[in-house]
């Protein structure tokens, strides 16, 4: 078995997940903040050291700032619909996810707001200008993907928040953390969505969002959060606001695994063996007769994320070539069609490859040469 489908979801996990949900479930299982026994104490702790390593790697100064999600689909939304009133103008890009376009969709036409997007060019190179053209009196947001999860494109977000100033930025980081540096200081994000079991290395079911100082976001959820419970009335206070309901407790414990493993191996460590391996990727792929690469093929400044076809041949076809010889990817439009109208795949879409750190060089040798028997297959 060869696994290229890192983009969606990581595997193998590490150890250090396992280990970490297995204690967990094994050894605690207690339900965090609703108790005074020993079991919710530890269950909390699991929490709190999540939260804190999650501020740490984004250099985000208050851990309190970063709230638990289920996935970095409902951070999306709960920044987006907890943000956007009547008659707001937002910008975003021609190649975000549909967990950007349509919850900007449904506010659309529910409730007036006005959207501008900016078109990339083919290798999804954004003009920071075409963004400043866009800006209205009323502009509330702009939206970006920090990295394209269809060909890897990575956004100056540090230079769009300069040059849009005061208005808020809400970044989609759901392929970059954990693959690409993330840095919430230095960028000024006020807004960070992104997922925990891609290149965090958690399970699937937890995402996370930061929220700058001075945002107010109305709350997805409304509910029990063992706090203030003598109050009907929804906390203001962070995390409570965001956390409603029996938070993924064993999710974040694996994810506190996940993240104990990058720090023991270290994020540049990571990063550097992610950008070789696409680069082999991108390098063997090139040189089969009737294979075209999307996006940039020589810019360093992409994620391990590689979209290609083969000509005469639907993407549906090359990945069920590619699963009989037990190599798995991912075809078709990836939750991303605005992307796809945007690289011109729209509509079969293409076949994505994502390495990820535990990928071997010789499973890269086998994809190129499956896709060389591939192209040469009538």
């Amino acid at each position: 078995m060869i696994y290229l489908d890192n983009a969606a979801t990581s595997f193998p996990k590490p150890k250090e997940t396992i280990d970490f949900l297995n204690d967990f479930v094994l050894n605690v299982g207690g339900n965090p903040g609703r108790s005074g026994h020993t079991l919710s104490v530890d269950a909390a702790r699991f929490i709190f050291e999540a939260r804190g390593k999650l501020a740490d790697l984004f250099h985000v100064s208050d851990s309190e700032r970063v709230l638990f999600t289920q996935n970095g689909t409902e951070s999306l939304n709960l920044a987006i619909l907890g943000l956007l009133k009547e008659e707001d103008h937002v910008i975003t890009t021609s190649l975000e996810h549909n967990s950007v376009m349509r919850p900007l969709t449904f506010l659309e036409k529910e409730k007036g707001i006005h959207l501008s997007i900016v078109q990339c060019a083919h290798n999804g190179q954004l003009d920071v200008e075409d963004i400043k053209r866009l800006i209205r009196k009323e502009t509330k947001a702009v939206i970006i993907n920090h990295g394209s999860n269809v060909i890897g494109a990575v956004q100056p977000v540090g230079e769009i928040k300069k040059a849009i100033g005061e208005i808020i930025l809400i970044v989609d980081a759901c392929q970059t953390v954990g693959s690409f540096p993330v840095d919430v200081a230095a960028d000024n994000i006020d807004i960070l969505c992104f997922s925990c079991h891609k290149s965090l290395y958690g399970i699937q079911g937890l995402g996370a969002i930061y929220i700058r100082n001075g945002i107010e976001l109305t709350p997805l959820k409304f509910g029990g959060t063992g706090s203030r419970s003598e109050s009907i009335e929804q906390p203001l206070f962070l995390p409570d606001r965001y956390e409603s309901g029996t938070p993924n407790t064993p999710g974040i414990a694996a994810l506190l695994g996940g993240l104990s493993f990058i720090e023991r191996t270290g994020i540049k460590t990571i990063i550097k063996r992610k950008q070789d391996l696409r680069r082999t990727i991108v390098d063997g792929l090139s040189n089969v007769p009737g294979v075209v690469v999307y996006g940039n093929k020589d810019d360093n400044n992409q994620l391990p994320v590689i979209s290609f076809n083969i000509g005469g041949k639907l993407p549906s076809e090359v990945g069920y070539e590619l699963n009989k010889r037990a190599i798995y990817t991912r075809v078709g439009l990836h939750c991303a069609p605005v992307a796809h109208r945007t690289i011109g795949t729209f509509p079969e879409g293409t076949v994505r490859v994502a390495p990820g750190y535990f990928t071997a060089e010789e499973e890269i040798d086998v994809l190129i040469k499956a896709v060389w028997e591939i192209a040469k297959q009538p």
